[in-house]
């Protein structure tokens, strides 16, 4: 198992605050990807000029307000997912609820605590 990407997301339904307040501490849009499994998400990629990385997510489900998550892409998605469900996590949007795209895998994970994890395996093509 290898984590390849480590970074805080917000899941919101009011982007436009968000991204105007992060745009002016010196973050920019770098990537936006839409129509992200059945809740039809947005997802935004912001990064400062230092590097930093923050992912903004839209979904098209009422949010009784915004949620903090950690995105972390990580090289086998089954692994790490049985290993977060070993520990208490269960899936966001209800067990065996899994998003795959033609370049993705992943799965909003919820600790017993209450902290989010939204666990991603970016699916290589090749050609």
């Amino acid at each position: 198992m290898k984590i390849t990407s480590f970074n805080p997301q917000i899941i919101t339904n009011e982007p436009d605050q968000l991204i105007e307040l992060f745009e002016i501490l010196g973050f920019e849009r770098k990537h936006e990807k839409t129509g992200i499994g059945e809740k039809n998400v947005v997802g935004i990629a912001m990064k400062d000029p230092n590097g930093f990385k923050l992912d903004i997510s839209v979904p098209e489900v009422h949010l009784p307000k915004d949620i903090m998550s950690i995105r972390m892409n990580v090289d086998n998605f089954d692994e790490v997912c049985a290993l977060l469900v070993s520990h208490g996590f269960k899936k966001y949007y209800g067990e065996g609820k899994v998003v795959n795209t033609a370049s993705s895998k992943s799965a909003l994970m919820i600790a017993p605590s209450g902290y989010c994890i939204n666990l991603i395996e970016h699916i290589k093509v090749h050609n």
